[in-house]
């Protein structure tokens, strides 16, 4: 655990103090929660999120509402105890204030995630996966793994997330990491094809893992990339994890063949019942020797999404999370250690999952001496890539932003069977960049911003 300030560790009491207040009756709790927010937020170093929030609470009828209520019927009450001390005490209120001390005195981003890969082994051959670049062969060995946290727990990161490969190869380590580290939240990035009742019971232990599982669609898309018997393996892992009341949501890639599917009200409702708190949604990045450019979605596929989603967003009870068209939200960008970075399983620190290139490894560098190196200073300087934030992505949207990076700072391929040259890779862009440029210049205008990526006056 981070060595703490006085400041932090009162914080830290009163916030779990006012959460078992919260727990003993939720409804009539929840405002007095908001009224303890506004004194303690004296600065309104949260004055955005209160109100928002504030709106939600103070309305039973509300949509959102419902959906926070529904962790008290859902959701194992430990689990649920754990979970909210973990997101709003440590990682809301703890994380983001000391996250943004260090950002003042190193001068340089602080993610709010790290996303690592324990493992580059998979137990399944997806389609257009990059992940089979890596092989079979690499692992990061526990104690790296520990380290990372808790270098990054002193600067003030709270959240971690596994990737692969598979992470769920490693699921005795990952476990022994949440007992470890009671006071983070880990998630996985996870095929689900390796949760069973042992590891559900092991979840319910340690009380703060979260898989998001991977679903392509239904029966028939899900199987025609990850393998037959996919989903029927997945919704026995769902099955398992709803019965025994535990948080877990979905991770969706939407591609060229799968789209209208994935944005479909019948595919989100589906999540919905098969008891998912969450929804990630991701566009494919045709990045590997093996990867399938022709899956890249089309622009008219991706203004599908932006607008189902919103709409979902008001009418659906699910938390749902657009990487590329929420850039708006979060002005831009969020790689390179401005919200999150990964670290592969060979230890490179790279920028982004879907950015294999790096100047900085864990086994030689510090997590901090990383997030100062010349690439991720590189994208410290260069974000927003464009001011319109519907276009975020310096490699999938702004053709060359990324290779300028790269080439500049000497950072390497870090794919180890076959580097890839980034203006090799950029090209396999520039036909998507450009189609999507149009939609989203008028989204952009439509949602009433101006160029400078200004909300324009009323």
């Amino acid at each position: 655990m981070a060595n703490r300030t006085w400041k932090e560790q009162a914080t830290a009491i009163v916030g779990n103090a006012i959460l078992g207040y919260l727990d003993k009756d939720p409804d009539a709790n929840m405002p007095k929660l908001m009224n303890w927010w506004d004194k303690f937020d004296r600065d309104n170093f949260h004055e955005k999120q209160r109100k928002s929030i504030r709106s939600i609470v103070e309305d039973p009828e509300n949509l959102w509402y419902g959906y926070i209520r529904s962790f008290w019927t859902d959701i194992d009450p430990d689990v649920r105890k754990t979970l909210f001390k973990n997101l709003i005490v440590q990682t809301f209120f703890l994380g983001n204030r000391r996250q943004e001390e260090s950002r003042s005195k190193y001068g340089c981003s602080i993610p709010w995630a790290i996303l690592m890969d324990p493992t580059s082994a998979c137990n399944l051959h997806c389609t257009g996966c990059w992940a089979a670049e890596y092989g079979n062969k690499l692992n990061m060995d526990y104690d790296t793994l520990d380290s990372i946290i808790r270098q990054g727990t002193e600067l003030g990161t709270y959240m971690y997330i596994y990737s692969g490969g598979e992470p769920l190869v490693r699921k005795k380590d990952i476990i022994r990491l949440c007992e470890a580290h009671p006071e983070c939240e880990f998630l996985a990035f996870t095929n689900g094809t390796l949760i069973d009742e042992e590891f559900a019971e092991e979840m319910l232990r340690v009380k703060n893992f979260i898989p998001a599982i991977s679903v392509e669609g239904f029966e028939e898309a899900t199987d025609s990339r990850r393998g037959s018997g996919t989903f029927r393996a997945v919704m026995d892992a769902m099955k398992i994890l709803k019965r025994k009341k535990l948080v877990f949501g979905t991770s969706c890639c939407y591609t060229r063949a799968n789209a209208e599917v994935i944005g479909s009200e019948e595919y989100m409702d589906s999540m919905i019942e098969w008891g998912a708190k969450f929804a990630w949604f991701f566009t494919y990045m045709p990045v590997g020797a093996d990867a399938v450019p022709d899956l890249i979605a089309t622009a008219e596929q991706r203004e599908y999404m932006y607008h189902q989603i919103r709409r979902f967003r008001g009418t659906k009870p699910i938390f749902t999370m657009d990487f590329w068209n929420d850039g708006e939200y979060v002005d831009g960008c969020i790689a390179g250690g401005r919200y999150y970075l990964h670290i592969n399983a060979n230890g490179d620190i790279e920028p982004c999952a879907f950015i294999h290139y790096s100047d900085a490894n864990i086994h030689q560098k510090t997590l901090l001496e990383a997030y100062r190196s010349p690439l991720f200073m590189a994208y410290h300087h260069a974000q927003p890539f464009c001011e319109n934030h519907l276009r975020p992505c310096p490699l999938l949207d702004n053709p060359g932003a990324l290779t300028k990076m790269v080439e500049s700072t000497g950072a390497r391929s870090t794919d180890m069977r076959n580097p890839e040259d980034v203006r090799a890779l950029s090209a396999k862009c520039e036909a998507a960049a450009g189609s999507w440029k149009p939609v989203a210049d008028r989204l952009w205008a439509c949602s009433g911003h101006c160029a400078a990526g200004k909300k324009q006056p009323r």
